[in-house]
Protein backbone atom coordinates (compact mmCIF):
# COMPACT_ATOMS: atom_id res chain seq x y z
CA UNK A 1 0.00 0.00 0.00
CA UNK A 2 1.47 3.35 -1.10
CA UNK A 3 2.00 5.96 1.83
CA UNK A 4 0.42 8.96 1.41
CA UNK A 5 2.04 12.12 0.38
CA UNK A 6 2.49 15.06 2.77
CA UNK A 7 1.82 18.46 2.17
CA UNK A 8 5.58 19.62 1.99
CA UNK A 9 6.50 16.60 -0.59
CA UNK A 10 3.58 17.88 -2.75
CA UNK A 11 4.46 21.44 -2.85
CA UNK A 12 8.48 20.57 -3.91
CA UNK A 13 7.30 17.54 -6.49
CA UNK A 14 7.85 19.41 -10.16
CA UNK A 15 4.71 19.82 -11.95
CA UNK A 16 6.28 20.10 -15.20
CA UNK A 17 7.70 17.44 -17.65
CA UNK A 18 11.32 16.77 -17.79
CA UNK A 19 11.74 18.33 -20.86
CA UNK A 20 12.42 21.74 -22.06
CA UNK A 21 10.12 21.16 -24.79
CA UNK A 22 7.53 24.47 -24.58
CA UNK A 23 9.51 26.16 -22.32
CA UNK A 24 10.01 29.80 -22.79
CA UNK A 25 13.69 30.60 -22.06
CA UNK A 26 12.37 34.28 -20.98
CA UNK A 27 10.12 32.80 -18.14
CA UNK A 28 12.73 32.12 -15.20
CA UNK A 29 10.34 30.23 -12.81
CA UNK A 30 8.78 27.91 -15.45
CA UNK A 31 12.49 27.61 -16.94
CA UNK A 32 13.88 26.91 -13.01
CA UNK A 33 10.68 24.15 -12.88
CA UNK A 34 12.38 22.66 -16.32
CA UNK A 35 15.55 22.08 -14.96
CA UNK A 36 14.59 21.03 -11.96
CA UNK A 37 12.67 18.35 -13.36
CA UNK A 38 15.27 16.95 -15.71
CA UNK A 39 17.68 16.75 -12.71
CA UNK A 40 15.13 15.13 -10.87
CA UNK A 41 14.63 12.29 -13.01
CA UNK A 42 18.23 12.06 -13.54
CA UNK A 43 18.64 11.34 -10.04
CA UNK A 44 15.57 8.69 -9.93
CA UNK A 45 17.31 6.73 -12.67
CA UNK A 46 20.57 6.92 -10.82
CA UNK A 47 19.30 6.14 -7.36
CA UNK A 48 16.99 3.01 -9.34
CA UNK A 49 20.64 1.59 -10.52
CA UNK A 50 21.93 1.96 -7.27
CA UNK A 51 19.55 0.23 -5.73
CA UNK A 52 19.86 -2.88 -8.62
CA UNK A 53 23.16 -2.73 -7.74
CA UNK A 54 22.77 -3.66 -4.57
CA UNK A 55 20.90 -5.89 -4.94
CA UNK A 56 22.99 -7.99 -7.43
CA UNK A 57 25.83 -7.72 -4.56
CA UNK A 58 23.53 -9.39 -2.16
CA UNK A 59 22.54 -11.82 -4.93
CA UNK A 60 26.36 -12.23 -5.35
CA UNK A 61 27.11 -13.00 -1.99
CA UNK A 62 24.38 -15.24 -1.54
CA UNK A 63 24.60 -17.59 -4.28
CA UNK A 64 28.80 -17.86 -4.23
CA UNK A 65 29.99 -20.17 -7.38
CA UNK A 66 26.33 -19.92 -8.79
CA UNK A 67 25.65 -16.34 -9.41
CA UNK A 68 26.42 -16.50 -13.14
CA UNK A 69 23.02 -18.78 -13.07
CA UNK A 70 21.49 -17.50 -10.72
CA UNK A 71 21.96 -13.55 -11.01
CA UNK A 72 21.21 -13.49 -14.59
CA UNK A 73 17.91 -11.82 -14.26
CA UNK A 74 19.36 -8.60 -11.87
CA UNK A 75 22.23 -8.48 -13.97
CA UNK A 76 20.67 -8.00 -17.41
CA UNK A 77 18.65 -5.38 -15.17
CA UNK A 78 21.45 -3.82 -14.01
CA UNK A 79 23.43 -3.45 -17.12
CA UNK A 80 20.23 -1.64 -18.99
CA UNK A 81 20.11 1.01 -15.95
CA UNK A 82 23.89 1.39 -16.25
CA UNK A 83 23.21 3.55 -19.36
CA UNK A 84 21.14 6.26 -17.90
CA UNK A 85 23.14 5.96 -14.38
CA UNK A 86 25.00 8.63 -14.67
CA UNK A 87 23.67 12.51 -13.68
CA UNK A 88 25.04 14.71 -16.73
CA UNK A 89 22.30 17.93 -15.20
CA UNK A 90 20.51 19.74 -18.03
CA UNK A 91 22.99 22.50 -19.74
CA UNK A 92 23.18 19.87 -22.62
CA UNK A 93 19.64 19.15 -23.26
CA UNK A 94 18.68 23.14 -22.66
CA UNK A 95 21.24 24.41 -25.25
CA UNK A 96 20.91 21.94 -27.56
CA UNK A 97 17.39 21.97 -27.79
CA UNK A 98 15.51 21.17 -30.98
CA UNK A 99 11.80 22.00 -31.20
CA UNK A 100 9.97 18.76 -32.14
CA UNK A 101 7.83 19.60 -35.53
Amino acid sequence: MPTPESAAFLAKKPTVPPTFDGVDYDDTPRLKAAQDAVIREQWVRSMMARLVREELAKCYRREGVRHLERCGRVRERYMELLGDAKVRGYLFEQQNYVPKE
